[in-house]
């Protein structure tokens, strides 16, 4: 264990596959987006994955889910009725599959103005007033902006704890009515609707400290953090090689928030794309001798990735090569951490069989997030890495390393400049 956390890891280390059950074109699907998806349950738990992540599931004033309104409203979702989500949560359920809420409380957007013109009065969803909100629940220092229009939400809080959001009113989470009644929320969606875990969204918009206030209020079976933080650049543009600050920004997160949680590596999807983009794969082994990115400290609490609905699918803020994309993801599917895919890839790329290979070769072997790294070979056209010593991956246009493998080792799966 690293000596940075003393914590019990997450749930679930042994065998951890994630699917991201969405992407950003999902809330337009004919007929409901819970309705499509089960048809896909038994596909999902053939190769291998053990948790689904779910879009936001309440009402909300964009259609994807990410500017919340009335939270307990689950009938007002563009992906279908709360009936229908609780069907599909049963039936992933029933095929051993845990289902990951998005949880999006950083910010929520306003049901009515007040007497002024503000919008700062909430609608919780319920015939009680059970977060009904007012201006006092907004940050006192909240700014929206809509376009060149800024305008001042007239919230009387506290001041933000984290990064401001510009789409709508950031919410005082110091508030402990606020603190208890997204909490019961929450467990509503445990108890009510059957998650299991959350994600929650835009993490770095409050304290660490409060996110390990709903951790320990609501006790999910797996968490996972959004810290999306721009990796340090050279003056020719690239990443530069040491990205330790970045990764360790990830790890001061995951002490902070009290160990129990995980955070997405964004890390290691930078480095792993400048690598493979530029044809750098030297820097995939640290100063250390190591996995470069959050893998390389705590790979317990990190949750790796190719690319989500946000730097990928449609909105493609950061996307990851479409030609590399099974490199990456024979890396994240073998190495250390909780390896995520993405509903694009799985389904829409064609690459299902490709990436269902990996995921059982790592449960096969018994491939964990603590597992431990031996780099063979970073060379700019050649990565060797045994893991576990019972995985071999080969990335990289090089054909030749039959040096580096043992003779009793055999190949698994391969591809296009990649061999396990």
């Amino acid at each position: 264990m690293s000596p940075l956390l003393h914590h019990h890891p997450p749930n679930n280390d042994s065998f951890t596959n994630i699917v991201s059950g969405f992407n950003w074109e999902s809330s337009k699907k004919k007929g409901g987006w819970y309705n499509f998806l089960i048809k896909s349950i038994p596909e999902i738990a053939a190769s291998g994955i053990t948790h689904v992540w779910l879009p936001p599931p309440s009402h909300s004033a964009s259609s994807e889910g990410y500017l919340p309104g009335r939270l307990y409203d689950l009938d007002a979702s563009q992906y279908g009725t709360q009936d229908e989500l609780k069907t599909l949560i049963k039936e992933f359920h029933s095929n051993g599959i845990q289902c990951v809420a998005d949880i999006v409380i950083n910010h929520r957007t306003a049901e009515r103005q007040d007497s002024d013109g503000r919008w700062n009065i909430f609608e919780g969803g319920t015939p009680d007033d059970r977060l009904d909100w007012d201006h006092s629940c907004i940050c006192i220092d909240d700014i929206t902006k809509s376009g060149d229009t800024t305008t001042n939400s007239g919230g009387t809080g506290n001041p933000d704890t984290g990064a401001d959001f510009n789409g709508a009113p950031d919410i005082d989470h110091l508030n402990t009515r606020v603190q208890r009644e997204l909490s019961d929320w929450m467990n509503w969606l445990k108890t009510e609707i059957g998650f299991d875990g959350w994600r929650f969204d835009f993490a770095k918009g409050y304290s660490p400290d409060i996110t390990k206030l709903y951790m320990r209020n609501t006790r999910p079976e797996f968490a996972v953090g959004e810290i999306w933080n721009p990796l340090s650049y050279g003056s020719d543009g690239k990443p530069n090689y040491d990205q330790d600050g970045h990764r360790r920004e990830l790890t001061e997160w995951v002490k902070a928030v009290g160990g129990s949680a995980t955070a997405f590596d964004f890390t290691t999807k930078g480095i792993l794309q400048a690598a493979l983009v530029e044809g750098e794969l030297w820097r995939l082994k640290d100063s250390n001798g190591g996995p470069p990115g959050m893998i390389g400290l705590v790979p317990e609490n990190a949750v790796t990735f190719v690319d989500n609905h946000d730097t990928g699918s449609t909105q493609k803020h950061w996307p990851f090569p479409s030609d590399k994309v099974m490199q990456r993801y024979v890396y994240i599917l073998t190495h250390p951490g909780f390896p995520s895919i993405i509903y694009d890839h799985f389904f829409d790329w064609g690459l299902k069989e490709e990436i269902s290979k990996l995921a059982m070769i790592r449960i096969k072997n018994g491939i964990r997030a603590s597992s431990t790294v031996r780099i063979l070979a970073s060379d700019p056209d050649l990565y060797v890495a045994a893991i576990d010593d019972k995985i071999i991956a080969k990335i990289g246009p090089r054909y030749e390393a039959g040096h580096l493998v043992p003779t009793n080792f055999r190949i698994a799966t391969c591809g296009n400049d990649y061999v396990v």
